[in-house]
């Protein structure tokens, strides 16, 4: 596991090159797009929201994204290392899907947060590394 991450960095200027080397700067219509498996999305206090606003109304956030969690709706949480807000990674498979999820948060009610949605999903240039092999699907166990 402590090698994987070297070893994805070691090949994203290999994927790159065999990226840069095809003749349409576009990709071909057939071309896979990134699937979205989850969406980032990064909460920050909106102008002139004081911290003691933000207090008032963080237990019931507490509660609300502790319960998310469990239910696995947000994967992964972080504090920003700026101490401005913080990002959230929730299992959802488009932008729309996460927007519902914030919404529905406290602090979001209040509208005493700005959202940056950024959807995410496997890495693609490592789709240049398995030639004319066509990727394989994984099985979504959500939509089953």
């Amino acid at each position: 596991m402590k090698l994987l991450f070297p070893l994805l960095m070691s090949l994203l200027p290999i994927a790159s090159v065999a990226q840069s080397q095809s003749p349409s700067p576009q990709a071909p219509s057939g071309a896979p797009s990134p699937k979205t498996t989850e969406v980032m999305v990064i909460l920050t206090a909106r102008q002139g929201v004081t911290r003691q606003q933000i207090m008032n109304v963080m237990p019931a956030e507490v509660r609300a994204t502790v319960k998310l969690y469990l239910d696995g709706r947000i994967r992964q949480w972080y504090s920003r290392g700026d101490g401005k807000g913080v990002i959230l990674l929730i299992d959802a498979k488009t932008v729309d899907e996460a927007h519902a999820v914030i919404d529905a948060m406290p602090l979001s009610k209040e509208n005493l947060m700005e959202h940056e949605y950024i959807p995410v999903g496997p890495l693609m240039p490592l789709t240049a590394l398995l030639g004319n092999e066509a990727p394989r699907q994984m099985t979504d166990a959500r939509t089953q």
